[in-house]
């Protein structure tokens, strides 16, 4: 019985996996549609004064724009990290919702920069926040959460980290 409850458990958590991934995706690929594809964006509009502007953005690198120029890399790197993801939410932590929350919104925002990247050579960015200098987009956000909830869950829930 307890097997039958633990595949079921399972199931649940991969349909939750990729239902989360999914609207992630959609979310960023319409933002970025929407911004690649209306001029208004070239000069930036702003959504809340001084604060929030969505402006067209090309990103040939990664955070920051560090490693321009080096898209081939990128997207190896961009790769491996997703199928890292897909490995560690299928096999090492499929009963573990917290870490499958926090992978799958990572693998999302990894997906989503990783097609821009081979469709059109950079990543579109698109949020400036005034006090936050890099301009980011959904995807962005999405692996930034993500990687917040798995280092909070690592430090306050995980007993492996505890020293004799």
């Amino acid at each position: 019985m307890k097997k039958t409850t633990s595949k079921l458990s399972s199931r649940t958590n991969y349909i939750f996996a990729i239902g989360l991934i999914l609207v992630i995706l959609l979310v960023d690929f319409y933002t970025k549609y929407i911004v690649r594809n209306d001029v208004r964006f070239i000069k930036g509009v702003p959504l809340i004064p001084n604060l929030l502007n969505l402006i067209y953005v090309k990103n040939e690198g990664a955070a920051f724009s560090m490693l321009s120029g080096y898209r081939i890399a990128l997207i190896i790197i961009s790769s491996l990290a997703i199928i890292l993801g897909i490995y560690a939410i299928t096999r090492l932590y499929r009963n573990n919702k917290i870490i499958i929350l926090a992978v799958s919104m990572v693998i999302a925002g990894g997906i989503g920069n990783l097609i821009d990247r081979i469709f059109f050579g950079f990543v579109t960015d698109m949020i400036s926040l005034s006090f936050f200098p890099p301009v980011f987009n959904v995807a962005d956000i999405s692996v930034t959460l993500g990687c917040i909830i798995l280092i909070i869950y690592i430090i306050a829930f995980d007993s492996s980290n505890e020293r004799p």
